[in-house]
């Protein structure tokens, strides 16, 4: 959250008062929202852990989610460089926008955000029938199975790399990427596990 280092800087002259709030997906990456927030709709965010704007329609404060239920859970904010924007990490519960869409800006989205969506898709089917789709016959298969399945695209991988064959290089990389992901679920690890400690061996 907010130091109250960070606090004191926040330009609010600057912005008359309402200080533009730009929301984005802690994991996927994705731009979900924009909004304004006032003083007082930050305090109750700091409060709430959960995304409070000053709607200029309602002319009010205005939570994220109270109606739908769809609330935008606070795990970072951040101004930027002028004190005069602010970047709010979060988790949300269900679509963003009100058109059901998990952002206001769809279709709109990094390429990495398909990965996060990807890695939901494949958590869903970890208990459904075997029989209606590969991935959740692999999860029935076992991890045995699984891991075996990883290994062999690994290098089926390597190999086509050996060969210099762009397009089958591709394709056997998505064959890994996907059954690694599969894998992780089996483990109940998710992508983002390996990406912290990633960051930590950077350091």
């Amino acid at each position: 959250m907010l130091t109250e280092q960070q606090l004191a800087k926040l330009n609010w002259v600057k912005t008359d008062g309402m200080m533009p709030a730009v929301v984005q997906h802690a994991v996927s990456g994705e731009v979900l929202m924009h909004g304004y927030m006032n003083q007082e709709a930050l305090n109750k965010t700091l409060a709430t852990s959960k995304v409070t704007f000053w709607s200029r329609t309602k002319q009010r404060l205005w939570t994220k989610g109270e109606t739908s239920g769809h609330f935008l859970n606070v795990v970072s904010i951040t101004p930027d460089c002028d004190n005069d924007t602010l970047l709010v990490l979060v988790n949300p519960v269900g679509p963003t926008c009100h058109l059901g869409n998990s952002s206001c800006f769809h279709p709109a989205a990094p390429d990495w955000t398909f990965l996060y969506q990807l890695e939901q898709v494949l958590a869903e089917r970890k208990h459904a029938d075997p029989k209606s789709s590969y991935t959740a016959s692999l999860y029935a298969s076992g991890t045995k199975r699984i891991a075996q399945k990883v290994g062999e695209e690994g290098v089926e991988t390597a190999l086509a790399a050996t060969v210099n064959d762009r397009a089958e290089l591709t394709n056997e990389a998505s064959d890994l990427v996907y059954h690694l992901l599969v894998l992780l679920q089996d483990q109940d690890l998710n992508l983002s596990a390996v990406i912290e400690n990633l960051r930590q061996r950077h350091k």
